[in-house]
């Protein structure tokens, strides 16, 4: 075998090592949506303290990824991704042996620190693996596939594991996954880069999850006590406290955790943007639609997982379809066509009561993982061509960041919307993340009409690194 097909194989496997890190991170994010009842009827606890169940996981993910993504550029992505595939892998076996909801949210909140560093490293050692544009556009596709397939896919391996056992099966199934994962990336992948640049920054870190983590408390509390409650109003207030003493700070930092400077380049702040909108509209929709069809359908949870498969069968396709149209058409159309596609399905979705015939919803179903599908990959894809390659961890990072913010956000608000009645909230998060998916239209307009943000990328001086205060 050629030295270049040795290469091209390996860089294939450590694709496939990639793939399944950020696949099994994005499986538990939605397996947890059809497995809420069932955990409530083992370990007792309200729709509030269900949340947190998912919400535990997501806030100490997004709320490390920037820090995992700065320490990938600083000591190597492959070593970290290896540890967070441990750590996420022993977290998981340890949910699936919680004998207590308490229990099982903290090592959702273990697992989601495994996340943290799964996600970011995967991407920056996928960039690395493929650093032209053309190469990284295809792989990009298939690693979201990955991570598509887990998300779109969790309610029916969730359902079927759950019918075929125990909720508990669903956690204990990412030992065999994250053990081949790890030993795929510890043979196959290349340690990347090392920039002395990056920074851990335990400032703008603290502040980061006292943000995230109050205004993911204050919104399930609003659900629960009300938006006018004090508990509540003071937990946004502090949010957006934290939230402005991150700014301050990474201001002034000669080496900050997010460069704010990142932000000067249109594809940079467009892309990431778009994924705190649109992570905020199908994460939290796919929360509310797991209650509906169980709480108002009563389906099962194998049931409910099987409602989801028009997404799931369709998402994979979209994906591996996205580098094409991208090359075809450009990141600006391809997202803009697809946010409106989304938003279409969502209208057309209003009409869903306690009586609505299944297949009257199976188009919307799948269109919205159709568009979900060539969204993730094309914003992906120009996001690292806005910026230099030994800064791709931290980039990688700010658009995860804001995708798992969103994910917070969308389960803790449309759940909400959804505490006292099911059916109301379910047609309140859907106007919501319809507006939402236009507000995405909006923002796809700045991007570069190409495949990749040519003339727009940073890091190659030092204009990303903000003013000194």
């Amino acid at each position: 075998m050629s030295d270049s097909s040795r290469r091209t194989g390996s860089a294939a496997l450590a694709l496939a090592g990639t793939s399944l890190g950020y696949g099994v991170v994005q499986l538990d994010v939605t397996v947890v949506n059809v497995a809420v009842s069932s955990i409530r009827n083992d370990l007792g606890g309200s729709i509030s303290a269900a949340q947190w169940v998912v919400d535990a996981y997501t806030v100490t993910f997004a709320a490390l990824i920037l820090s995992a993504g700065s320490l990938a550029d600083r000591i190597g992505a492959k070593r970290l991704l290896i540890v967070g595939f441990a750590v996420f892998t022993a977290a998981s076996v340890a949910c699936g042996i919680a004998p207590s909801l308490g229990w099982l949210i903290v090592f959702r909140a273990v697992q989601g620190i495994g996340a943290a560093a799964l996600v970011p490293c995967s991407l920056t050692v996928l960039n690395h693996a493929y650093p032209d544009d053309a190469g990284r556009a295809r792989a990009v596709g298939l690693w979201a596939a990955g991570a598509s397939i887990g998300l779109s896919g969790g309610p029916l391996l969730g359902g079927a594991l759950i019918a075929a056992s125990s909720w508990r099966l669903i956690f204990l199934i990412n030992l065999p996954l994250g053990t081949l994962g790890a030993v795929l990336i510890a043979r196959y992948a290349e340690e990347t880069s090392r920039s002395p640049r990056a920074s851990i920054d335990p400032p703008g870190q603290l502040l980061g999850v006292v943000t995230l983590g109050a205004l993911t408390a204050a919104v399930v509390q609003g659900g629960a006590r009300g938006f006018a409650d004090p508990v509540v109003l003071a937990g946004l207030v502090v949010a957006t406290g934290a939230a402005m003493g991150f700014v301050l700070v990474e201001r002034r930092r000669a080496a900050p955790l997010l460069p704010l400077g990142f932000f000067r380049s249109p594809t940079f702040a467009a892309t990431t943007a778009i994924g705190l909108v649109i992570n905020i509209a199908f994460y939290g929709l796919i929360f509310v639609l797991g209650i509906y069809f169980q709480t108002v359908r009563g389906y099962s949870p194998l049931a409910t997982g099987l409602a989801f498969a028009p997404t799931t069968a369709v998402v994979l396709i979209a994906n591996i379809a996205a580098g094409r149209l991208v090359s075809s058409f450009g990141t600006r159309m391809v997202i803009a066509a697809a946010a409106s596609v989304f938003a279409v399905a969502l209208v057309a979705m209003l009409f869903a009561g306690r009586s609505t015939p299944y297949l009257a919803l199976v188009v919307q179903l799948t269109l919205l993982g159709a568009s979900l599908g060539v969204i993730v990959p094309a914003m992906t894809s120009a996001l690292l061509g806005s910026v230099d390659r030994d800064r791709s961890g931290i980039a990688s990072g700010a658009l995860n960041t804001a995708r798992q913010t969103g994910s917070v956000i969308g389960v803790a608000l449309f759940g909400a919307f959804a505490a006292h009645s099911v059916v109301h909230g379910l047609r309140v998060s859907l106007v919501v993340a319809a507006v939402l998916a236009v507000v995405t239209v909006l923002l796809a307009l700045p991007l570069h009409p190409a495949a990749s943000a040519v003339g727009d990328r940073l890091g190659h001086d030092r204009s990303h690194v903000p003013r000194q205060g």
